[in-house]
């Protein structure tokens, strides 16, 4: 086989292999690997909905360090790894990342086992803490307004009638007519009315798995485990989500704004003015036609509505929910407060 057939069987193999065959990438099934050690990068926790990359550093028998590529910044590519993940997912690529619904995470263990591919006996796992102290948000718009139609462009002047430039006979060429006038643009349509939001709060029973019962409830100044908020929110579009808040550095926010207004469609261009004809003299050439206006950019969609009702217990973290159904309002309007027992909600 020659250069080039090796070289575009290699290409076809992928860019790790490319890699590996000009020496600046690396795989580790050949290599006296006795020992692999792994942590995660930037941080060595996730919270939920947020993603973190694998660093590892595998250690031959030597005493030579290889690290993977990407944020390790190593030449050992990632397939030189199997990886089984519990909770967490990972990819090709060493990303770690933890599904955003806490239903799926909350007093469960997520951690990824590690092996190295060629050396099935060395392995490492690497524990994922989970935590709930973000700052989560969620958004329910209302639909945008369609966008204007463009207008349609003006048409052509026809071209003036041809003359004759004949020194015995001249005859004067024709006029060009002029072109049309371009049609205006559509408006757009103003947006739609936010959403109206139903939101549950309660807290995550004590003593529940994923509710440390360490920390101290230092926030409100009272001894005892520092509960965490379980939150549900429904949209008028059938929209679910849940979110599960550590009151201590942890918050929501909750938007429902109405949609975005349509763009204003574009105006039509003037019609080119007819030339004038050949001619002695030659006839003069038509104007062109006005381009038409651009349509008008709708407005946004009124506010929408966000219902809250939460559970007696939980009112003191009431702060840590941050509500609105219009841009720049401390105090909205469109949000409603009901106290009364809410359940577990998962």
């Amino acid at each position: 086989m020659g250069g080039a057939a090796i070289l575009a069987a290699v290409l076809l193999a992928g860019c790790g292999s490319l890699g590996v065959l000009l020496g600046t990438r690396t795989r580790l099934d050949k290599l006296p690997i006795t020992a692999v050690a792994a942590k995660l990068s930037p941080q060595p926790y996730l919270t939920p909905g947020k993603s973190g990359r694998l660093i590892l550093v595998a250690t031959g028998s030597d005493g030579k360090d290889w690290t993977t590529v990407g944020a390790g910044r190593g030449n050992v590519l990632f397939d030189s790894y199997t990886l089984e993940s519990t909770v967490v997912k990972t990819n090709s690529s060493g990303v770690v990342s933890l599904p955003a619904d806490p239903r799926l995470s909350s007093g469960k263990a997520a951690h990824v086992h590690i092996t190295v591919v060629g050396h099935p006996d060395v392995q490492t796992d690497l524990d994922v803490p989970v935590k709930y102290n973000a700052a989560f948000s969620a958004h329910f718009p209302g639909a945008s307004g369609f966008d204007g139609m463009s207008g349609l462009d003006g048409t052509a002047g026809l071209d003036g009638l041809m003359g004759s430039t004949d020194p015995a006979n001249p005859q004067p060429g024709g006029n060009g007519s002029n072109g049309s006038d371009g049609e205006s643009g559509g408006n757009g349509q103003d947006g739609f009315p936010g959403q109206t939001v139903h939101l549950w709060v309660t807290l995550q029973p004590e003593g529940s798995e994923g509710n440390p019962a360490k920390r101290q409830r230092r926030d409100v100044g009272q001894p005892g485990p520092t509960p965490l908020i379980q939150v549900r929110a429904v949209g008028d579009r059938n929209t679910e989500q849940f979110f599960l808040v550590d009151p201590d550095g942890g918050s929501l926010s909750i938007d429902a704004y109405g949609g975005e207004g349509g763009r204003g469609g574009r105006g039509g261009r003037g019609g080119a003015g007819g030339a004038g004809g050949t001619g002695s003299p030659n006839g003069m050439s038509g104007s062109a036609g006005l381009d038409g206006s651009d349509g008008r950019e709708g407005s946004m969609g009124g506010p929408g509505t966000i219902i809250v009702t939460i559970d007696p217990a939980a009112d003191i973290y009431r702060d840590r929910l941050h509500l609105s159904t219009q841009p720049g309002l401390r105090k909205d309007s469109g949000v409603v407060f009901h106290t009364e027992p809410v359940p577990p909600l998962w």
